[in-house]
């Protein structure tokens, strides 16, 4: 149960007036004749009359359409909602509505390396290589994939690509051959749009040999297109010599005709991004994403959630190979600077990107909530030392943000912002829970519900709660859902993967509850959920406790089989110098003890050296639960350190 009756932070009276949530709230209220009060009775109108609220959102967000058609929700099922099945519309014309003097994009690299482009220019960029892969023979359909850092370079290819009606799929250059293969060989790309090399933590990183095998792997490939980032154009040219197939990004856009830029129209649902599940339980699945749910819900959570405007500069830490690279390029369909950076965010100082923060002027911050986490350890306090004048909103994802967290943002980050937790996922490239510049913040809890989302939460009979744990599950198709994952013909992957527990409900995987302000708590993934004595118990309860001790950088928490029962058990990185004593592991067990239960006391405390994560920074617990037990954990390639694996292995305390 949450006892949070204080909230952090709430907007004044004049600024909700002034959001675009109010803005489309009051034009609810005139086009229908209702009188809804408050952002409650807008969500519980927007998931009660689905269809007006999507088609009234249509209008707000100025969906560019070739058609719109008549119908907006034909077949209601879940699986194979139709949504708007008569509309036809091109993805990268929403984003490049804008083709004036304002400063669309800019890059910044961990080297101190700083591009920027107008949104003039960009359209001229997408221009020039989308008549580059169309001499290529991409088509409608055709498949391009993207091994690229988050630079410019990467967005202009992946608008390009969509003006045609081809699909974008990417990952970072920190994946392994096999990650890449495991993902680009399941899709069969035309072309591959890759760097020669990147910059990390203050070392340059050499793609070419990776380059040279992926190339060799995947038949499908018929052009390799390599951005200098790493090299110059001539070394990058020159190291292409003895590679077939590849060509540097100059040689490939200068060797096509001039031909001015056409949208390709596409039906709603027509593919436009193939994502991927971490990978870490076996070969990852490939989720599609259509054209018209996404710009849909996009221009939803941008303006309406995060009431992003023109004069915005919006910044999301993020690789190509997590959604929210997704996500923050569509920051484009509302005007705003988008900033894009890529490297360690901790390189060569903790303030790195409180910096940029101030020299770009940016105004909405995402980040994750273990970077939030490392910033507080690191004993970083941003409003002690930068001005942070246009901020005014933080993003936070990627795990549940602990209560401390939250506050750490407000009591040394910036006091004025809206803090908003959002939860989502790769499955359905947006959020369920996010934030809501009308709506207090209280510690630990996402804001709201987004719009035309029926969110609940569900106990084991399949009854809706409040107030009580249970799967977070959503009851009513939304236009954001996959049309399917690739190689699914019979579509038995897609079903298994959401709708297996109770049919025609999307069952998001989540152990979540539903607070008296309406607010969403996570309280982890449900599949790591332990279950001690019979007891559900979200990880993210026990971390929230380990975060407050000093000692302790970092920890994963897992259920061991012990006994005919369950018992909890957590391993911990310490800081430098720090040992774990008896002392120490009795302070770890007080603090969770104190503001938890017995049950979420763990029956062991154990020291590693590192903790395995996926690349896109999330701790893998099944798979550090697979290898306590002895099981082989799949796709090791998924991870971005799988030789922390090891240190799981046979420890012999394990078996005390």
């Amino acid at each position: 149960m949450s006892n949070n009756s204080t909230p952090l932070w709430a907007p004044t009276p004049e600024a909700i007036a002034a959001t675009q949530m109010d803005q489309f709230r009051r034009q609810v209220n005139e086009r229908f004749g209702l009188s809804l009060a408050d952002y409650d009775a807008l969500h519980e109108w927007s998931v009660a009359e689905r269809e007006e609220f999507w088609n009234t959102l249509w209008d707000f967000g100025e969906v560019i359409a070739d058609t719109r058609g008549e119908r907006v929700l034909g077949k209601d099922s879940m699986p194979g909602a139709e949504w708007f099945p008569d509309a036809r519309l091109n993805f990268a014309e929403n984003l490049l509505r804008y083709r004036d003097d304002k400063t669309a994009l800019v890059e910044r690299l961990e080297n101190g390396r700083r591009r920027s482009l107008s949104y003039a220019e960009l359209y001229e960029r997408v221009e020039r290589f989308a008549a580059a892969l169309r001499q290529e023979g991409v088509e409608k359909g055709d498949r391009v994939a993207g091994f690229m850092p988050n630079i410019i370079d990467t967005v202009v290819a992946m608008l390009a690509t969509t003006s045609i009606g081809a699909i974008w799929t990417s990952c970072s250059p920190d994946f392994g051959i096999n990650g890449v293969l495991d993902r680009f060989g399941q899709v069969a790309p035309k072309v591959l749009v890759a760097c020669e090399g990147y910059f990390y933590n203050g070392k340059t990183i050499d793609s070419l040999p990776r380059l040279q095998e992926i190339l060799a792997r995947i038949d499908s490939v018929q052009k390799m297109v390599v951005v200098p980032v790493a090299r110059s154009g001539e070394e990058t040219r020159a190291a292409l010599t003895d590679m077939d197939k590849a060509i540097s990004l100059p040689d490939f856009v200068d060797s096509a005709p001039e031909a001015p830029l056409t949208f390709e129209y596409t039906e709603f649902s027509h593919p436009l991004y193939i994502m991927y599940s971490s990978g870490t339980t076996g070969v990852p699945k490939c989720i599609v994403h259509g054209v018209g749910g996404t710009i849909l819900q996009h221009l939803k959570e941008h303006r309406l959630h995060c009431d992003l405007r023109r004069e915005d500069a919006l910044f999301y830490f993020t690789t190509c190979g997590w959604m929210m690279w997704n996500w923050l390029v569509s920051g484009l369909a509302c005007g705003a600077t988008l900033v894009l950076y890529d490297g360690s965010p901790f390189y060569p100082a903790a303030e790195t990107l409180w910096d940029m923060t101030d020299e770009e002027g940016i105004s909405v911050f995402g980040t994750s909530a273990k970077y939030i986490a490392a910033l507080e350890k690191a004993g970083c306090k941003p409003r002690e030392s930068h001005k942070l004048e246009r901020l005014r909103a933080v993003l936070s994802t990627g795990s549940p943000l602990a209560h401390e967290g939250f506050r750490y943002v407000y009591r040394d980050i910036k006091e004025d912002l809206c803090l908003s937790s959002i939860s989502g996922g790769t499955d359905i490239i947006s959020c369920f829970a996010l934030g809501n510049p009308v709506l207090p913040v209280y510690a630990g809890e996402l804001q709201c519900r987004g719009l035309g989302m029926a969110v609940e939460v569900w106990n084991d009979d399949g009854q809706p709660v409040l107030q009580q744990k249970g799967e977070l599950v959503c009851i009513k198709s939304f236009p954001c859902m996959p049309i399917g994952f690739w190689n699914d013909e019979d579509g038995s992957k897609y079903h298994g993967a959401y709708f297996e527990s109770w049919p025609g409900v999307w069952a998001h995987g989540d152990y979540a509850e539903i607070t008296e302000h309406g607010g969403v708590v996570i309280y982890g993934r449900s599949d790591a959920v332990l279950n001690p004595g019979g007891v559900r118990i979200g990880t993210a309860e026990i971390y929230r406790q380990v975060e407050k001790v000093e000692e302790v950088l970092d920890s994963i928490c897992i259920g061991q089989e012990w006994n005919d029962d369950v018992r909890v058990v957590l391993f911990v990185v310490l800081r430098e110098g720090v040992e774990l004593d008896d002392e120490l592991i009795q302070k770890i067990r007080t603090t969770v003890r104190a503001n938890t239960t017995p049950r979420h006391v763990p029956a062991k405390v154990i020291q590693v050296a590192d903790i395995p994560r996926t690349i896109s920074g999330k701790i893998v617990e099944l798979a550090v639960r697979n290898v306590v037990h002895g099981k082989p954990v799949k796709n090791q390639e998924a991870l971005a350190n799988p030789e922390a694996l090891k240190l799981f292995e046979n420890l012999p305390e394990l078996a005390q």
